[in-house]
C-alpha cells in the first residue's frame, strides 16, 4: 500500500461533480432559469430540492464549505424569506406533475436556525408538488447546540434522515480544530431518533490534528456501539489555497499520509467486523440499507448532497446563498455573497453567478465518471446501451488511454478486460485517480485538487 500512496497520493478531483465545481464559469440567472425550463423534459424528472444555510454559531477551523459567522440584527430573518421567495419563483418553472423525492439541509449549520424556521420551509416546498413514497427529507446536524426539546421538535418537523456531525469525540482535537463536542449524550440523541424512526448517520472526519490510528479507531468504536444506520468517514482536505482558515491546524500539525490511510483502515475493519458494508470512498452501512442494495445491482448515484439511490434521485434544484444546483446538462451556483442573495432575490429575481453547461461528449464523461465513483466499477456495453450510443463512441467522449489504464492494472488498483474494469479492494482508495486518468479535462489541466489520501 505505501508504494501506491507513494504513486497515487496526488492532486485529483473528488468528482462529487462532474466537471469538479472549480470549472464553472460565468452564469447569468436567464440561463440557468431557461436549464430549469429544459429540465422538464431532460433527464431524471423527479425533483431534489437542496437549501444551503450558510451560518454557524462558530467557525471550525477544518471547514471548507461556504460559511459564515451567525450575523447580528435581522439579516437571517431577511435570509429566510428570501429563501420561500426563491422556491415560488424556481417552482414557477417546473411541472407540476413532478415529484419530491429529496429534501437536504446543508450548510454551514442548519441547525443553527430555530427548529420552526425549517419546519415551515418543510411545509412550504411539501405544498408545491407530490412526492415519492417515502421521500428522503434529510439534515445535516450540529449536535453542540441541540437540546432534547429540539431533536424531538426535529422529528416533528417532518425530517426523516438525520447526518449527526461528530467529527471527533477527543477533546484535544475539538479544541485544536474550533469545533463545539455534543451538548447532549450521543445515546440520548440516538434514543430520540429511533423512537420517531428515523434514519440516522454519524459523520466523522479523519485526518485531523492530534489524531492518530488509534484515537480514530476509538472514535469508531464507540460509534458502533450506538449503531447508527449509517457511518461516514470522510478525509480531511487540506485547502488552505481556498479556505485560510485552514492554515490554523499546521500550527498544530496535520497527519502524514501514510497515518491517514491506518485511520481509514482500521476504520473499515472495525466496522467490517461490526456487519458494516462499504459505501463509495466513505460510507459504511447495515445490509438491508437501500444504499448497499443499489450498490449491489450497479446502480448507486451520487450528487453534491451525497450517495442516494434511483428511488431518491433527482434533479436537483437549490436555494441559498452558493447553492449549486444540478441539472441533467448544467450546474448553476448562486451568488456568495449574503446580501447580494437577499437583495436579488426578494426581487423576485435569481441570484445565479456561475454554472456550467456540459456538452454531449461531457454528459457521457459524466455519466461515465459518476458510476465508476459509486459502484466501483464500468461495464462498456451497458453504458453505452444506456446511453443509446456505441462502445467506441463511448470511449472517444473519454480519454481512454489504454497503456495508463494497464499500467494502473498492473499497479493492482482494478481488474481490466475486455466487459471494463472492476476496483480491487486495494484500490478502492484511488478509485478518484482512476476516474482523473479517464477524464478528458484532466489532461494537461492547472487546476488544483485536494490529495486522496
Amino acid at each position: 500500500m505505501m508504494n501506491l500512496i507513494e504513486k497515487y497520493n496526488v492532486s485529483v478531483p473528488r468528482y462529487t461533480s462532474y466537471p469538479p465545481a472549480n470549472y464553472f464559469g460565468e452564469m447569468d440567472s436567464k440561463s440557468y432559469l431557461e436549464a430549469v425550463d429544459r429540465s422538464n423534459t431532460e433527464g431524471c424528472q423527479t425533483i431534489s430540492f437542496y437549501l444551503h444555510m450558510p451560518f454557524c454559531r462558530r467557525l471550525c477551523h477544518y471547514c471548507g464549505c461556504n460559511s459564515y459567522i451567525m450575523p447580528k440584527g435581522d439579516t437571517t430573518e431577511r435570509y429566510i424569506k428570501a429563501l420561500h421567495k426563491e422556491i415560488d419563483t424556481i417552482a414557477s418553472h417546473l411541472s407540476k406533475d413532478r415529484k419530491i423525492s429529496q429534501i437536504h439541509y446543508g450548510g454551514g449549520s442548519p441547525t443553527a436556525m430555530p427548529v420552526e424556521v425549517l419546519r415551515e420551509l418543510n411545509e412550504h416546498m411539501l405544498s408545491l408538488f407530490p412526492t415519492i413514497e417515502r421521500p428522503e427529507i434529510a439534515i445535516e446536524c450540529h449536535p453542540g447546540y441541540l437540546s432534547a426539546d429540539d431533536w424531538r421538535a426535529l422529528t416533528e418537523s417532518r425530517f426523516n434522515r438525520f447526518s449527526i456531525g461528530v467529527q471527533d469525540l477527543h477533546e484535544n482535537v475539538l479544541k485544536a480544530v474550533g469545533r463545539t463536542a455534543s451538548a447532549m449524550p450521543l445515546k440520548d440523541v440516538m434514543d430520540i431518533l429511533r423512537a420517531a424512526g428515523a434514519t440516522v448517520n454519524m459523520d466523522f472526519l479523519f485526518g485531523l490534528p492530534y489524531q492518530t490510528p488509534e484515537s480514530f479507531a476509538d472514535n469508531i468504536n464507540q460509534a458502533i456501539e450506538l449503531h447508527p444506520d449509517r457511518l461516514v468517514t470522510f478525509s480531511y482536505g487540506h485547502v488552505p489555497w481556498v479556505f485560510k482558515r485552514q492554515l490554523v491546524l499546521e500550527k498544530h500539525g496535520l497527519p502524514a499520509a501514510d497515518e491517514k490511510q491506518k485511520m481509514y483502515d482500521n476504520a473499515a475493519q472495525l466496522l467490517h467486523e461490526a456487519g458494516y458494508k462499504s459505501i463509495g470512498l466513505d460510507h459504511f452501512v447495515l445490509p438491508n440499507d437501500e444504499l448497499y442494495v443499489a450498490l449491489q445491482n450497479g446502480q448507486l448515484y451520487r450528487n453534491f448532497q451525497g450517495y442516494c439511490t434511483r428511488r431518491t434521485t433527482g434533479q436537483v434544484y437549490a436555494f441559498g446563498a452558493t447553492g449549486i444546483s444540478q441539472l441533467d446538462m448544467s450546474y448553476a451556483q448562486n451568488t456568495k455573497d449574503i446580501e447580494e442573495y437577499i437583495n436579488t432575490t426578494l426581487k423576485g429575481e435569481i441570484s445565479t453567478k456561475k454554472g456550467y453547461c456540459l456538452t454531449l461528449q461531457e454528459r457521457i464523461a459524466k455519466e461515465v465518471i459518476e458510476l465508476l465513483m459509486c459502484n466501483y466499477r464500468i461495464n462498456w456495453n451497458d453504458i453505452a446501451s444506456s446511453l443509446g450510443i456505441s462502445v467506441d463512441n463511448l470511449k472517444s467522449a473519454l480519454h481512454y488511454d489504454e497503456r495508463q489504464l494497464a499500467e494502473m492494472a498492473d499497479d493492482g488498483l482494478f481488474v481490466l478486460s475486455d466487459e471494463g474494469l472492476k476496483m480491487t479492494e486495494e484500490g478502492h482508495p484511488f478509485v478518484r485517480n482512476v476516474a482523473a486518468a479517464l477524464d478528458p479535462l484532466m489532461q494537461n489541466t492547472t487546476k488544483q485538487f485536494s490529495k486522496p489520501i
